[in-house]
């Protein structure tokens, strides 16, 4: 059965270096469909998805199926992906030029040819034998989304074996049951196919192969755009407006230690455009290098910014790679080994942590092609860099084939850092608006000037009449400085807290001229009505004051919902004016015209200068105004403190392993014996002289080596019983090998904090004598964060109330856990209380009960009414408790003992991550479709991946309200890669399944 290729109607991608060319073949392609030939079998599986590329990519391994082949037989069931289903708000409309157009020529093809297809199945005997053939013979389908393809002659054959019939034997059943279910598919209306498209997918294709094997030679002669095809510009240009490079991003490209592959640091303004760079770094390693990347951010916002807002789901659309989150509770360990697409994860600090840990594990750590750290200053802070180090430490040391880039707009010891990442530093002072940086003491304005001895120098004085009652309510002088920006220009107004944000948000528009509320009136109209929507009726009184002048606050105490209808508004310019904390500067990419700093405080802590140069680099947004301003409100209190403030350095990056003990250096000494990398005293002495930690060593106090400091923390995690062996005192025994206990590796791989192992462990224990079944209430108190705890302050009436609305059956929880009716029953009452609990549980438990509330109701606002907290705070629980309930399952999955809790914790943790009724999570599992978003566009008939998948964007923008057609592509590009994903890992399902064990006969 040989694969004849003149029937193939994609023609066949590895034929690049073939005596044809592919834009040749594409001709003769044309010419044989107007003569009526047949089609391949495989034309017919790829429909299914509508991928964007139709290059070939012939794997050696047997029976390979394609991920859209795998989808077909999913289809078979659910009938998803039936293409008269295509978009279910229109399903009638007629296909036009501008649905054309969003479309690749291939899937034009698919949609021609299926009718052909099937009628000439029927018409010939030999062409269903052929077919039968071609249906059993898996390792002819092949993926159409694999670029770069090796370069071998198109025209194969291949030789089938007495034992390899008895396997296409074997597959037949397989082979119908795909054809039943294409043959619904096949029902689709025939449409026009455009050479142009055939023309351009082709010329794509063949630059990645141009570009593969330019970075394979080497050559300094890179290609059409730094490596990558042109398209990769062109997609650029679409998505991001963004058409030439800045000097010094080409500069930064064309590096000779990039062109090595060495480590890079670089270090930019805020603003200056250092995220471009390492995105075309990364589609170099994807594309051309053919290898997997990790994309570390700090913070689950920005990570879904990167997924949604930037569009890096579009680009692997378009250029055939996968795009994986790793955040919160989401993100599979170890991630599926893809055999035809390559993988850009985009993960938080501890998500990449764990994903690189299970690469380790798996001894997969070499497919790690690249990671690239944003933030790299993090490094400095507290738990999330220690886990930050840890990580790039790990791959350092068990990966030599593994480029590090790290980037950071405020760095300092930069030094230490190149050390520690064995990297090369580039820097530059670019910033493409200018930035003038004033504070403002009394009345008058002072332009920052390092050069003079004050470092102030004298620049105007406010000119805004103030009345007497005016002066009192606003003493700063907010409202004059705001007032010369806002409405035509934006303007960010940092406060130090979220009640500060909330209050300066109120006065200001208290005292703004009613001129300001005719600014886009409607649209402003529309977000209230929107955030109404949000809320299932409710909106926030201070939001529905502030709203109609263009003005809202922005802090952790709004939804995640609220939040981004906010942004969305403040970046389309309906909203001028956003009263924020300071994570705003930390997160997504918001700027203003003029920045105002309140005062130079984080809630009760003096400003740092990373902070501070964080929060003005907001300042000026690129390609709208010609320079941005800060303006820093002083009192002359702290005159002098700020002078030091704007005159000083970047402050220094340390390594936090010791400071941060149980998540820091405890946490890494585990993971090095667990996962095999360092088993002896010796070894782990030489792994931490490769961390930053070993880089400042010098920095130790006198008292102890660092040597004497693993040494006792090794004995530390043998006494909590996470490790076993001996730490001889004796240098002769230093080679002792170490090994990790079942609680240790549950421990490590579930990343729980070692401070809280134990305990979880006898909690779980205690659970299994009697774990109360009849709600989720005690699988909720073992779901709920211990860490979240100390901030937790119940209200005794409320603890009280909750309890009583308990059945009989759930309140003996409380008694189990520790927390006793009576209990509560005084503290409510205030009575003297002799016997104290525990106020960790109690406190613990009473975090459960909102957890509780909210996966009975599903409505934020009412729970954080009911408990009287702020709907953030609430959502931060909810999104804590997910992330937590999983990393509780992770544990469970490596103790025996616990295998009850397996199937119990994976529901509750899809419960706890959506927080939804059950219908609207396929939908809450597109990255940036939120609760609210959800509902519209399943009321709208959008009910399935495959909806949305298929949608047109067109039909999204007129049936979803506030949808604008950049969200509805980008919904799209979403709702498809979330599709390849889940179509690629039951590919490898299906190939385990179809393996047949060498030993048999």
């Amino acid at each position: 059965c040989s694969n004849d290729s003149e029937e193939d109607m994609f023609g066949d991608y590895d034929g690049f270096c073939g005596n044809d060319s592919l834009l040749a073949q594409v001709d003769d392609i044309e010419h044989e469909y107007l003569q009526g030939n047949s089609v391949d079998v495989k034309a017919a599986g790829d429909l299914v998805l509508g991928n964007p590329q139709s290059g070939v990519h012939q794997d050696k391994q047997d029976n390979i199926f394609n991920s859209e082949n795998m989808v077909v037989l999913k289809a078979g069931k659910e009938n998803d992906f039936q293409m008269n289903e295509n978009d279910p708000a229109d399903s009638n409309q007629e296909p036009n030029e501008s649905v054309l157009d969003e479309l690749p020529s291939s899937q034009l093809l698919y949609f021609e040819k299926m009718n052909e297809l099937f009628s000439g199945s029927r018409k010939s005997t030999g062409t269903e034998e052929r077919d039968k053939c071609r249906g059993s013979s898996l390792d002819k389908i092949r993926s159409p989304l694999s670029f770069c393809p090796e370069a071998e002659p198109r025209n194969r054959t291949t030789d089938f074996s007495s034992d390899s019939k008895c396997d296409l034997l074997k597959t037949e059943s397989l082979k119908d049951h795909l054809k039943s279910a294409m043959t619904g598919n096949a029902k689709a209306q025939t449409l026009q196919v455009s050479k142009t498209k055939q023309l351009k997918e082709a010329v794509l294709s063949e630059e990645i192969y141009v570009a593969r094997k330019t970075f394979e030679s080497s050559s300094v002669d890179i290609g059409p755009f730094y490596g990558l095809p042109s398209k990769v510009k062109d997609l650029l240009k679409q998505f991001r407006g963004i058409e030439t490079l800045y000097e010094w991003q080409h500069n930064c490209l064309m590096l000779e230690s990039l062109q090595q592959r060495k480590n890079l640091i670089y270090s930019l303004p805020t603003s200056g455009g250092k995220t471009l760079v390492a995105e075309i770094i990364l589609l170099q390693e994807l594309l051309c290098r053919q290898k997997n990347v990790l994309m570390i951010l700090p913070y689950v916002a920005i990570v879904q910014e990167k997924v949604w807002i930037q569009g890096l789901s579009s680009f692997g659309i378009e250029l055939g790679f996968l795009v994986e989150e790793y955040a919160g509770s989401k993100g599979r360990f170890p991630p599926i080994k893809r055999r035809m697409k390559k993988s850009l994860y985009i993960a938080t600090i501890e998500k990449g942590h764990a994903l690189v840990n299970s690469l380790i594990e798996t001894e997969r750590i070499d497919d790690l092609g690249l990671v690239v750290v944003d933030e790299l200053h993090m490094l400095g802070e507290g738990s999330r860099g220690a886990t930050l180090e840890i990580t790039l430490a790990k791959i350092l040391y068990t990966s030599k084939n593994t480029q590090i880039i790290g980037m950071s707009a405020t760095l300092n010891n930069v030094g230490d850092l190149q050390k520690f990442l064995q990297a090369e530093y580039y820097t530059n002072n670019f910033r493409p608006v200018e930035l003038k940086e004033y504070v403002k003491i009394r009345d008058t304005i002072y332009a920052v000037d390092s050069k003079t001895e004050k470092g102030f120098t004298f620049s105007r004085v406010l000119n805004f009449k103030y009345s007497s009652n005016l002066e009192k309510a606003d003493p700063d002088h907010i409202i004059a400085l705001v007032t010369e920006v806002i409405p035509k220009y934006s303007c960010l107004i940092f406060c130090p807290t979220k009640k500060n944000c909330e209050n300066v948000a109120s006065m200001v528009c208290k005292y703004l001229q009613k001129e300001f509320r005719a600014h886009r009136e409607k649209e402003k109209q529309d977000l209230i009505k929107d955030l109404k929507n949000i809320g299932n009726g409710s909106v926030c009184p201070v939001l529905k004051q502030t709203i109609p002048f263009g003005v809202a606050y922005h802090h952790s105490g709004l939804t995640n919902d609220e939040r981004k209808s906010i942004e969305e508004a403040y970046s389309a310019g309906v909203l001028c004016l956003l009263a924020c904390t300071a994570t705003l500067a930390a997160g997504v990419n918001l700027p203003a015209r003029r920045v105002i700093l309140r005062a130079p405080y984080v809630a009760s802590d003096f400003l740092k200068k990373n902070q501070y140069k964080q929060m003005i680099g907001r300042a000026g947004r690129a390609g709208i105004d010609e320079a941005g301003e800060s303006i820093l409100i002083v009192q002359e209190k702290d005159r002098h403190l700020v002078q030091d403030l704007v005159s000083s350095p970047l402050e220094n990056c340390y390594s936090n392993l010791l400071l941060e003990l149980t998540k820091g250096m405890q946490s890494l000494l585990l993971s090095l014996v667990g996962l095999k990398i360092a088993v002896t005293h010796e070894e782990v002495n030489n792994f931490m002289c490769s961390t930053l930690l070993g880089v400042q060593q010098q920095l130790l106090s006198k008292e102890k080596s660092l040597s004497e400091i693993v040494k006792d923390g090794l004995e530390n995690l043998i006494e909590k019983g996470l490790l076993k062996g001996r730490i001889s005192e004796k240098d002769h025994n230093s080679k002792c090998t170490l090994a990790v206990t079942p609680l240790g590796k549950a421990t490590y791989k579930g990343s729980i904090d070692l401070a809280y192992c134990n305990l979880l462990y006898r909690e779980l224990k205690k659970g299994l004598e009697g774990l109360i079944l009849e709600s989720n209430l005690h699988l909720l108190y073992l779901a709920t964060p211990y860490d979240m705890t100390s901030n937790c302050s119940p209200d005794w009436m409320i603890y009280l109330r909750q309890f009583n609305q308990l059945s009989a059956t759930e309140q003996t929880v409380a008694d189990i856990v520790g927390v006793p009716e009576s209990f509560i029953i005084k503290k409510a009452s205030g009575q003297a209380i002799r016997k104290n609990a525990n106020s960790a549980v109690v406190n613990r438990l009473y975090l459960t009960f909102v957890l509780y509330a909210l996966l009975k109701e599903t409505n934020v606002w009412s729970v954080s009414e009911k408990f009287n907290m702020s709907r953030g705070y609430v959502q931060n629980l909810l999104s804590s408790a997910a992330s937590f309930a999983s990393c509780v399952l992770h544990f469970c999955e490596e103790l025996e003992e616990f295998w009850v809790y397996k199937a119990l914790l994976t529901e509750l943790t899809k419960q706890l991550t959506y927080c939804v009724k059950a219908e609207l999570i396929p939908l809450m599992e597109v990255a940036g479709v939120l609760e609210a978003r959800a509902k519209q566009l399943y009321n709208a008939g959008y009910k399935t991946l495959a909806h949305l998948a298929n949608a047109n964007p067109e039909t999204l923008v007129k049936v979803i309200e506030h949808l604008s057609r950049r969200q509805a592509k980008q919904i799209i590009s979403s709702a498809k890669m979330l599709l390849s994903e889940k179509a690629e890992a039951l590919q490898e399902e299906v190939e385990e399944l179809l393996k047949v064990p060498t030993d048999i006969p």
